[in-house]
C-alpha cells in the first residue's frame, strides 16, 4: 500500500474516539473514508468535520449502520464503493463495554457486548472480503489488551475481546494467501468517551486517538512483505495506585 492517496477505507463507529482518531490520520495522508454511527445524523455530523478540517486531499462520507446487523454491514460496503469506487482498507473500530460482577449482569448486556464487539467484527469483515480480495487490502480489528489480560467485572467485555483477538489472528491465517493484511491491535487506557468518559486534563497520561490513528498509517505503510499481525499498545508512564 504504498500509494496511499488512491486508497479508500471503511471505519465503523468513526464518530468519535479511535475511529475518528483513525479517520483524520487517514485523511491526513490522502485516504478516503466512510465512517459509520448508529444514526445518520451523527455519522453525517462527524464526517462534515472530518471535511472541514481543511484537507483536500481526501473526502470523508457518513453512514448509518449498525455492526451488530449483516445486512447493514453489506449496505455500508455497498456505499462506500458506490461512493469512492473501490475499498481497500476496513477498520472494526466499533464497540461498547457493559461492566459488573456475572451474577449481576443482565442478559442484554451480554448479548449487546457480544453481538457489538466479536459479531460485528465477522460481519463487517464478511461483508467487505470480496472487496478486500479484489484490492488486496487490509483488515484491522481494535481490540483491547482486555483481550489477554482477564479483570474483575469484565465477564462480557473479556469474553468479547479475547473472542476478537482469536477470530483476527484465525482470519489472517485464512486471508494472508488472498494478499489480504489482517492485523488486530490492542490499546490499554485510550483517552476517549468509552464507558461515559469525558476526555479532559485528567486523560493526559493515556494513549491519544490520534496515537492509534498513527499506528495504523504505519501498519499500512508496512512492507508488503511483513505483517505485524497482533500489536499491544500501552501507555508509557500509568499513574501510580
Amino acid at each position: 500500500m504504498n500509494d496511499l492517496g488512491k486508497k479508500s477505507a471503511l471505519i465503523t463507529g468513526g464518530t468519535k474516539g479511535i475511529g475518528f482518531g483513525i479517520a483524520e490520520a487517514m485523511m491526513k495522508v490522502g485516504i478516503n473514508v466512510a465512517i459509520t454511527g448508529r444514526t445518520k445524523e451523527t455519522a453525517e455530523a462527524a464526517a462534515k468535520k472530518l471535511n472541514a478540517n481543511g484537507n483536500d486531499r481526501a473526502q470523508a462520507i457518513g453512514l448509518e449502520a449498525d455492526v451488530r446487523n449483516y445486512e447493514s454491514q453489506q449496505k455500508a460496503v455497498k456505499d462506500a464503493v458506490g461512493q469512492f469506487g473501490n475499498l481497500d482498507i476496513v477498520i472494526a473500530n466499533a464497540g461498547l463495554g457493559h461492566f459488573g460482577s456475572v451474577d449481576e449482569l443482565t442478559i442484554e448486556q451480554w448479548n449487546e457486548t457480544i453481538d457489538t464487539n466479536l459479531s460485528g467484527p465477522f460481519y463487517t469483515l464478511k461483508a467487505s472480503v470480496d472487496q478486500l480480495k479484489k484490492n488486496q487490502g487490509y483488515f484491522i480489528s481494535i481490540s483491547s489488551l482486555a483481550g489477554t489480560n482477564f479483570f474483575k467485572g469484565g465477564s462480557a467485555y473479556n469474553a468479547s475481546k479475547f473472542g476478537l483477538t482469536g477470530f483476527t489472528q484465525a482470519a489472517m491465517l485464512d486471508l494472508r494467501q488472498h494478499g489480504i493484511k489482517v492485523s488486530t491491535i490492542m490499546p490499554g487506557s485510550v483517552s476517549t468517551y468509552f464507558n461515559n468518559n469525558e476526555p479532559d486534563t485528567k486523560d493526559a497520561w493515556k494513549i491519544q486517538k490520534e496515537d492509534i490513528g498513527k499506528l495504523v498509517i504505519d501498519l499500512l505503510k508496512m512492507h508488503p512483505r511483513t505483517l505485524p499481525s497482533k500489536i499491544e499498545v500501552r501507555p508509557t508512564m500509568p499513574p501510580s495506585k
